[in-house]
């Protein structure tokens, strides 16, 4: 279905169809809103400069800010970054879910918009049925909330049709997402002393309390 008003495709997460057509729009450039186990998220290619880009442009967001990259498993996370042992224990805890890991870069291919020339990235499995399944299509997506930066995160098709964001391709429509909370964030570039920047879904009392006890 195209929304006319708006000027992006609408696909559904119930046919396997639209999915794969969502990630070869993904693939060929374009800019996509998907649901996640948290938000809805907007995406693209994160290795195509000019559609990391209409991300920054779409969200007005301030450049100098990096954005983080979704994967459907561990294999692929550990192409592009390096998890280390606190990185791999915190994934065998939390992923597939509700956690995003800023780790070193390893894949040099990667926009340099997305990491805002830093050396380190965010990656999250998430625990999402539709999204895992448009990440075996297209591999790795730029996974930042779907909303104008400082507005409040969107949980459903409705909200986004009825925001103030435009300029996308396609929405991915998967319901209303149960969450509506961003991931927590936790930087373990210093693994003698990873911290979490961001709470979220998950609490950083229940994130520290598991590092302590693996140390």
């Amino acid at each position: 279905m195209i929304n006319k008003e708006n000027h992006y495709v609408i696909f559904n997460c119930c046919k396997d169809i639209d999915i794969c057509n969502c990630a070869s729009l993904v693939l060929a450039g374009g800019v996509i809103v998907y649901p996640t186990d948290t938000i809805y998220g907007i995406g693209c290619n994160p290795y195509n400069d000019n559609s990391v880009e209409r991300i920054f442009e779409i969200k007005d967001r301030n450049k100098r800010k990096p954005l983080p990259i979704l994967a459907s498993n561990i294999d692929d996370v550990e192409k592009i970054v390096s998890l280390g042992k606190i990185g791999k224990l915190l994934a065998k805890r939390y992923w597939p879910g509700e956690l995003t890991i800023i780790s070193p870069i390893v894949d040099k291919n990667i926009s340099t918009k997305v990491t805002a020339s830093k050396m380190s990235v965010g990656v999250r499995i998430p625990n999402n049925k539709c999204t895992l399944s448009l990440l075996k299509y297209c591999k790795y997506l730029v996974g930042t909330s779907a909303n104008k930066s400082g507005e409040k995160p969107l949980k459903s098709c409705s909200e986004i049709i009825s925001s103030s964001l435009r300029g996308f391709d396609a929405l991915l429509d998967g319901g209303t997402v149960k969450k509506g909370v961003e991931s927590t964030i936790v930087d373990i570039l210093d693994s003698t002393a990873p911290r979490v920047i961001r709470e979220g879904a998950i609490a950083s009392k229940e994130i520290y309390r598991m590092l302590a006890t693996t140390q």
